[in-house]
């Protein structure tokens, strides 16, 4: 099993929208890929609300059945775009991935 967590930071407003505007919808468009991954087992999506200098403003986490469920998530079409979406939003990035036997 393959852990994968990410963690962004925002830009306080981009493409015309507020951050927690930007922080809904990255917390939408990926959790509707929930039931379209074959091999991910679970995805959810964390706005955080703690607003200490050290916070990410959200946080992923999801867990694939394997090192190739996770490849094809990173490639999946609706993934490669949100992914595009994102980078256009953030100011930083951070991801683990991590095995779990």
């Amino acid at each position: 099993m393959i852990k994968h967590l990410v963690f962004w930071r925002l830009k306080p407003e981009a493409l015309g929208k507020s951050k927690a505007e930007n922080l809904q919808e990255i917390k939408t468009r990926l959790e509707e890929l929930a039931d379209k991954i074959t091999g991910m087992i679970r995805i959810e999506v964390g706005i955080n609300f703690d607003t200490s200098e050290r916070a990410a403003d959200a946080a992923l986490y999801s867990v694939f059945e394997s090192q190739e469920a996770l490849n094809d998530y990173q490639n999946y079409p609706d993934h490669v775009a949100i992914k595009d979406f994102i980078g256009q939003v953030v100011t930083e990035a951070r991801v683990v991935d991590y095995e779990v036997s």
